[in-house]
């Protein structure tokens, strides 16, 4: 069982920046996809940023440019720096693990084995 906190959400105004933080349980986290998440009200979950074991990284279009997802395998820590905020940020943001050692990057929630409880983030225009 792994078991995901994440923190380091907030309120900020546009083009502001945060930085989420996701600490895991388990020692096997550094073989995990780990990848960042967020769901506005009344929309579906989407995939925002994906690492996977060896440290390749994609993130969505939408925040390419502005995001960047990083792992320390070390502190059992994944970030999330978000640079340049805007208002269509706005929506909770959790944090999933995928129990696997992957070469491929997965950007399914289905694909996700456990999750965080969310950590909100809110950017005024």
């Amino acid at each position: 069982q792994v078991q995901l906190v994440e923190s380091g959400g907030g309120s900020v105004q546009a083009g502001g920046s945060l930085r989420l933080s996701c600490a895991a349980s388990g020692n096997t986290y550094s073989a995990y996809s780990l990848a960042w998440f967020r769901q506005a009200p009344g929309k579906e979950r989407e995939w925002v940023a994906v690492i996977n074991t060896y440290g390749n990284t994609v993130v969505a279009d939408s925040v390419k440019g502005r995001f960047t997802i990083s792992r320390d395998n070390a502190k059992n820590t994944l970030y999330l720096q978000m640079n340049s905020l805007k208002p269509e940020d706005t929506a909770m943001y959790y944090c999933a693990a995928r129990a696997r050692r992957d070469v491929y990057l997965y950007t399914g929630p289905a694909d996700y084995d456990y999750w965080g409880q969310g950590t909100q983030v809110t950017v005024s225009s």
